[in-house]
């Protein structure tokens, strides 16, 4: 193991707080000491099947404990799960049921890898404890926390100062996640910003039962692609891990420069110093951000699908969109009829979700024939037998449609 100031620091990289500084080097050394590596926690509610970028701020964060020899723990909220976190929210999250938990604790389970050692991952379920508490721990448990406590956070304040219900069991969830804390004898605990009042309840509920209270790590919630609001799949701004590469690849060449550098410190161990380096450079107009920001592209493919695929989407990506060459793979869409409004291809096909979005691509540009751009929301496709054109949607979603041969 590195000298504990070495190990700090190179775990402070990227993190928001540190709740107490002194505490977790205290726990260092005494790891250091006694050879025993500390039980690092960070968990995961499984309200949706992928993974994205975002989720990975933490894992890479458990990645750095692995890299130091500690024990890390991916904990899947089964039990949480059913409850739902009100953590930001206005409104009582519909729980999830069983069905949809285990599935996408599943998925779950296979995308860490990507990051994560799997031989040196401990996968756990807060089923496993949470489910076998009786009614009487139950009580027990919350007559450790005051409601005053629970209604400081700031989503259940505003909630009642509006006028907006909170359910019992919402109450209930920061003290469930807390007492996973206690269960795993947690030394630190990972969470986003959005996490600190259950992170903090966590350390309060440890010295409860008598153990000594987790270290307290928050990381920040990651911006999407649109650089403002965190990462996420409804807001269609997101990146999944599990994409094809060239996907991967072309998201992150859309991002801002600025952008570019807060993922390149949250999504990368390029050290802070490189980073600093580049954008003095940028502004002294000695580099080119493009290049800057392939490179952060290749890094993250490469991440998820490995050096060849990351060489491979970047050569693809220039053949797109810097030579506009059509690319040398693509989904083949049978064309039976000879003539075929250009709509009904689209939503019949599964190519776009409504008319009302395929009307909606037209009017904005984003749908073209053979490099040349579709306005007209009438258009019907004319294709002569064994003819072949090439379609593409947005600036990455390329189709053959193909006139079959009857």
């Amino acid at each position: 193991m590195k000298e504990v100031e070495e190990q700090f620091e190179y775990l402070k990289k990227g993190c928001v707080e540190i709740i107490q500084e002194d505490e977790l080097k205290a726990k260092l050394a005494r790891s250091l000491k006694t050879k025993k590596p500390l039980r690092v926690k960070a968990g995961f509610d499984p309200t949706a099947p992928d993974i994205h970028l975002g989720h990975t701020v933490l894992i890479r964060k458990m990645k750095h404990f692995q890299d130091l020899g500690h024990e890390v723990i991916f904990l899947i909220g089964d039990f949480t799960g059913l409850i739902g976190d009100p953590s930001g929210r206005s409104a009582t999250r519909p729980p999830m049921t069983r069905e949809e938990i285990e599935k996408n604790a599943e998925t779950y389970k296979e995308q860490i890898f990507k990051i994560l050692d799997e031989k040196k991952t401990i996968i756990d379920f807060n089923s496993r404890w949470l489910g076998k508490l009786t009614s009487f721990e139950i009580i027990k448990l919350t007559a450790k926390y005051t409601v005053a406590r629970i209604l400081e956070r700031d989503d259940f304040s505003r909630r009642l100062k509006e006028g907006r219900p909170i359910s019992v069991h919402e109450i209930l969830y920061p003290l469930m996640q807390a007492y996973d804390s206690v269960a795993l004898q947690a030394d630190v605990e990972l969470g986003g910003t959005d996490q600190k009042f259950n992170l903090l309840v966590g350390r309060e509920i440890q010295r409860e039962y008598g153990q000594e209270p987790q270290v307290v790590m928050t990381m920040p919630l990651l911006e999407g692609l649109d650089g403002v609001e965190k990462m996420s799949k409804s807001l269609n701004n997101y990146v999944g891990i599990t994409e094809p590469p060239l996907e991967i690849y072309g998201k992150i060449m859309s991002i801002s420069d600025e952008l570019m550098f807060r993922y390149y410190e949250l999504l990368t161990d390029v050290p802070l110093s490189e980073i600093s380096r580049w954008k003095q450079q940028i502004a002294e107009g000695e580099i080119n951000p493009r290049d800057i920001k392939a490179r952060l592209a290749r890094l993250i493919v490469a991440d998820f699908w490995g050096e060849e695929a990351a060489r491979r989407a970047e050569e693809e990506f220039v053949r797109i969109f810097r030579k506009k060459e059509a690319p040398t793979e693509m989904e083949e869409i049978p064309v039976a009829a000879s003539s075929l409004p250009l709509i009904d291809l689209l939503v019949d096909r599964g190519l776009l979700p409504s008319r009302g979005e395929a009307k909606r691509l037209i009017r904005q540009g984003g749908v073209y024939l053979d490099g040349q751009r579709i306005n007209d929301i009438t258009y019907t496709l004319a294709l002569k037998k064994k003819q072949s054109v090439i379609l593409r949607l947005g600036k990455r979603k390329f189709f053959l449609l193909k006139r079959n041969e009857n």
